[in-house]
């Protein structure tokens, strides 16, 4: 009896959702962890559903900056370097990845986001600090301050 086997061919760089990441996000990512050049990214997914690209790369600005560029009631992922200062005067950098999920998100969107995470999370290499937040409480300076400098030890 003769068998057929089909094989379709897989897009390069999707997961599970079938998302891809654009390389301006790794571009992004680079000039973030290497360069320095911006202080934070938004990425976001595009009109189609079908590829995460950079939102806004902006090159000056603080954490409260940050929060108030996130939608009110879309989903984002974002990159943001961490300065701060721990108690002893010492001075730490951090890069801290971000997944913005509003409660008023509409649901396919924060389950396609959650489920393309790790799409991005693989092309961003050597960043070890995660928050993922429903609303602007999550985001707390003081509350991040604290997860990523072990209150002020790290």
């Amino acid at each position: 009896i003769p068998t057929r086997f089909f094989f379709l061919p897989a897009p390069l760089f999707t997961m599970a959702s079938g998302v891809g990441v654009h390389d301006d996000v790794v571009q992004s990512f680079e000039d973030i962890k290497i360069g320095h050049k911006y202080k934070f990214a938004l990425y976001k997914l595009t009109d189609n559903l079908e590829e995460i690209v950079v939102d806004a790369n902006v090159e000056a600005g603080d954490w409260a900056a940050f929060i108030q560029l996130l939608p009110k009631d879309d989903c984002r992922y974002a990159l943001f370097d961490f300065d701060y200062t721990l108690a002893d005067g010492g001075k730490r950098n951090k890069l801290l990845f971000v997944v913005w999920c509003p409660d008023s998100a509409k649901i396919k969107k924060k389950m396609l986001y959650a489920s393309s995470k790790d799409a991005i999370r693989k092309k961003f290499q050597g960043v070890g600090n995660e928050v993922q937040a429903t609303d602007m409480d999550e985001l707390d300076y003081d509350e991040i301050f604290n997860k990523i400098s072990a209150g002020g030890t790290k």
